[in-house]
């Protein structure tokens, strides 16, 4: 009997974020932190080891938090962290995570909404990086601040792989990765996002018909899997021609059949950006 192999529906993802994390700890002494909204494209991960925290969002009622936890929020989510318990803030990290890649936009829609992760109701492999921290934090050895920097590479990683086997929506990136067979054919489209991809060879890939795959996907994902495989290559091709790359090594990078075909794609995406600021 011919067995599957193994899906790792996390590694390729992480090839089209490009993710880049920058790790702080509060200043001494401090028991409020407050976060403006930015502009650019990156997460807010804070992670609280110990003792309890109030988190405030503008218009949102407030929330206390209870470590251990984890809150996410996107960049252009304003929002303010105070410390309720004594030396709450001594033993909590602040992360940036910089979403850099391809799939960026449709990661961080994930998060249009703060997330809180509740350590205490999660799966085993999250919960050992979280104790690997905490020991560091209230531990202080040699090398913490190398360590410090790497952990939130590993902080990052461990929260997707949760959101993964743990979705909260019934839709979207999360979702989509969460189903064994349209996962199948997301990774494949995030492995390779400029090979050959047909409808039919993405069903194949998925190991169902070209209907039902086409039904379960846009069900799922919010569209269909032309137009999401079409963000993933402009995207690539928008990077690629910024990076100083002409449009045919561009067209070639991100699976556009011609260099003209890349700059009618262009041209369209500037028509309809222009048309969003103007409606603005």
């Amino acid at each position: 009997m011919k067995t599957m192999p193994r899906l790792d529906r996390l590694s390729a993802l992480l090839e089209g974020l490009a993710p880049r994390v920058e790790v702080t700890q509060p200043a001494v002494g401090l028991s409020t932190i407050t976060v403006e909204a930015s502009i650019g494209q990156f997460l807010h991960l804070h992670l609280i080891a110990q003792g309890q925290i109030r988190l405030r969002i503008p218009q949102v009622d407030c929330v206390t938090i209870n470590a251990p936890a984890i809150v996410v929020c996107r960049e252009d989510t304003p929002h303010s962290l105070e410390a309720i318990s004594a030396g709450a803030f001594q033993n909590l990290i602040c992360a940036k995570a910089f979403i850099d890649g391809p799939v960026a936009s449709l990661l961080l829609n994930e998060f249009a909404e703060p997330l809180v992760v509740l350590l205490n109701r999660t799966d085993s492999s999250l919960s050992h990086v979280i104790s690997l921290i905490s020991s560091e934090l209230l531990t202080p050895r040699c090398g913490q601040p190398a360590l410090l920097d790497r952990a939130g590479d590993i902080l990052l990683i461990g929260l997707l792989r949760h959101l993964i086997a743990h979705p909260n929506s019934s839709r979207g990136l999360f979702s989509g990765l969460a189903n064994p067979r349209i996962a199948r054919a997301l990774v494949a489209i995030h492995a390779m996002p400029q090979g050959n991809w047909t409808l039919e060879r993405l069903a194949e890939e998925a190991g169902m018909s070209r209907t039902g795959f086409a039904n379960a996907f846009r069900e799922v994902m919010n569209q269909p899997p032309g137009k999401y495989l079409a963000k993933i290559r402009l995207s690539i091709a928008q990077r690629s021609v910024q990076s100083g790359n002409g449009l045919k090594k561009a067209a070639r990078d991100s699976g556009y059949a011609s260099s003209s075909a890349l700059s009618r794609a262009l041209s369209r995406a500037t028509a309809r950006n222009l048309m969003t600021d103007s409606a603005r």
